[in-house]
């Protein structure tokens, strides 16, 4: 399995845990993020969007690179209907060293 980028390894270290500043820093200003049928503008959204999604582990199942970006297999461990949830996909298409601009969670 390919490693991921730093920026998405850190994307997951920090996405378990409760609202943290350091998560929302790896996004830009005007990043865009889907999740389950709805997208999210810019950090206001992006924010409000996490303190309605419940706390989950992550076990990365597979990193591939792909024409729209790099795309990362996991299953997702926690608190919710049908945990634990393995496939679910998380398309990152707009990214560099610093920041996230465009996330797709999507099976």
């Amino acid at each position: 399995m390919r490693t991921a980028p730093d920026i998405i390894r850190r994307y997951f270290a920090l996405a378990g845990q409760p609202d943290k500043d350091a998560y929302f820093a790896l996004f830009a200003d005007d990043a865009v993020v889907e999740d389950e049928g709805k997208t999210h503008r810019g950090i206001e959204e992006i924010r409000a969007w996490r303190r309605e999604t419940p706390l989950v582990s992550y076990e990365i199942t597979d990193v591939e690179d792909s024409p729209a970006g790099t795309v990362v297999t996991a299953t997702i461990s926690g608190d919710f209907p049908g945990s634990p949830f393995a496939g679910l996909r998380f398309r990152f298409a707009d990214y560099d060293n610093a920041r996230i601009r465009r996330l797709r969670i999507a099976p």
